[in-house]
């Protein structure tokens, strides 16, 4: 009887300690493969992520708090099992964020600059180049407006061996990009749309021959120094008043537009104390040498004739020449200038792109179109114009909460840090789920998920 009760004992204390074993396993199981609506056998995830915003200098740039939390996420990408394939969307480096009175790249070349950007996310790209290096998971730069100017023998500087998905010739600073096995899945990261961002040839001949640097590069300097010399909306400089004298000239309204959004941003958003007339934005990046003032972009009336100017970006304000920029940004169907204009500080309008390029449009077979750009994490499902159910889906951001003020206490880790995961599901390869995630206290929290059959 005695030998019975130790039998049962030992038999019993076995199998509690095998189902806390277990359940320590699973405790510890990688995120990534462990997802219920998947077999979790094979590589067969795509993970995508964007704007990161991994800047030059950590004194300014806009990921500093994030970046310990971004190395834990990427050791458990290149930790897992079943994921296929990490695509970074856009805005990866930064070459927009700096602040105005800087020399972007120090009286260097870009390779430089691409350099110590590395050094100051050394831990970043350490992740990222073993990920490369162990060659068990596709990596795929996608290029982003604040890195278009990035050739792509600087980009293969950061992250030697990535694929990098670019148009045309595989040097234009643009790019939809197709998984492998899924043409029905469109990723780019959306600012050919957008009037402030799309690349922007033959704008200011005169000062930088061959240029295509977009009206948004000017917003970010300022925006930088916004951050970097911060001030109140009471203390700021105050936008001088243009008024719009011809409203039945096209041209005219559309640069009187151009310039509502220039005068909100600059006294609600970016607000900076500089005297805009005195020469503060050094460039040196993509053709353009001078140093500009704020007044150099912002328009304003002529005193003799009234009509709307601009020193920088004059020449853009037809449907013609809007047109044109959108052929050359490879835009298949195009828009009206006064609503892009706007659309440029409504993220709704970038969205809404993923409709009309891919899902409206009869000759596109797009299904699933993934975005980043506007930095807000989003999914919704609709139709295309057969009749079939699509899902578009943002990316959000990973960079930091700004704040002008260094007291205030910021709960960094809950904020931002979106990522989207495609996954086949059990019911097939061709059956697909769209998840938008949070990596918050480095935890992986689903938003919302959507499925579909191609």
């Amino acid at each position: 009887m005695k030998r019975n009760k130790i039998a049962t004992f030992m038999a019993v204390t076995i199998l509690c300690l095998a189902s806390c074993n277990n359940r320590n396993q699973e405790s510890h199981l990688n995120p990534f493969d462990n997802i219920s609506t998947s077999e979790n056998i094979n590589r067969d995830k795509i993970l995508i992520i964007s704007d990161l915003h991994l800047g030059n200098d950590l004194s300014y740039s806009e990921t500093v708090t994030h970046l310990e939390r971004l190395k834990e996420f990427l050791k458990e990408v290149r930790s897992s099992n079943t994921v296929k394939e990490l695509i970074m969307n856009g805005d990866i480096l930064d070459e927009w964020y700096i602040p105005t009175r800087s020399d972007t790249y120090s009286g260097g070349t870009q390779a430089d600059f691409v350099r110590k950007s590395v050094e100051s996310n050394k831990e970043i790209f350490d992740e990222l180049n073993s990920i490369i290096r162990d060659g068990k998971i596709k990596v795929t730069y996608i290029p982003g407006n604040h890195d278009m100017g990035f050739t792509p023998e600087n980009i293969d500087i950061a992250m030697p061996g990535v694929n990098q998905a670019r148009d045309t010739d595989g040097k234009f600073p643009l790019g939809t990009y197709n998984p492998e096995d899924y043409p029905q899945i469109a990723i780019e990261h959306g600012h050919r749309y957008d009037f402030f961002c799309a690349m922007t040839p033959g704008a200011n001949e005169s000062d930088a021959p061959g240029a295509i640097l977009a009206p948004g590069y000017f917003f970010a300097r300022i925006a930088a120094n916004s951050f970097v010399n911060p001030t109140t909306p009471e203390a700021a400089t105050k936008v001088p008043e243009v008024k719009l004298n011809d409203a039945g000239n096209p041209e005219q309204m559309s640069k009187y537009i151009y310039y509502g959004l220039w005068k909100t941003v600059i006294e609600n958003v970016i607000y900076v104390k500089d005297d805009f007339s005195e020469p503060i934005i050094i460039t040196n990046l993509g053709n353009y040498t001078k140093t500009y003032s704020i007044n150099d972009i912002i328009p304003r009336n002529n005193p003799l004739t009234g009509k709307i100017e601009m020193n920088l970006y004059d020449g853009l304000f037809t449907q013609d020449n809007w047109d044109s920029r959108a052929k050359y940004n490879n835009v298949p169907v195009m828009t009206k200038i006064d609503t892009a204009i706007v659309g440029s500080l409504k993220t709704k309008f970038i969205d809404d792109m993923s409709q009309l390029q891919y899902f409206d449009n009869s000759s596109s077979d797009t299904r699933i179109v993934v975005f980043g750009h506007t930095h807000k994490p989003m999914i919704k499902s609709s139709t295309n114009s057969k009749g079939e159910i699509c899902i578009y889906v943002n990316s959000g951001t990973w960079e930091d909460h700004k704040t002008r003020d260094k007291y205030e206490v910021v709960d960094q880790d809950t904020i931002n840090m979106h990522f989207v995961l495609i996954t086949p599901t059990k019911a097939g390869q061709n059956h697909l789920q769209v998840g938008l995630y949070q990596y918050r206290n480095g935890n992986h929290f689903k938003s919302e998920a959507m499925e579909l059959s191609l």
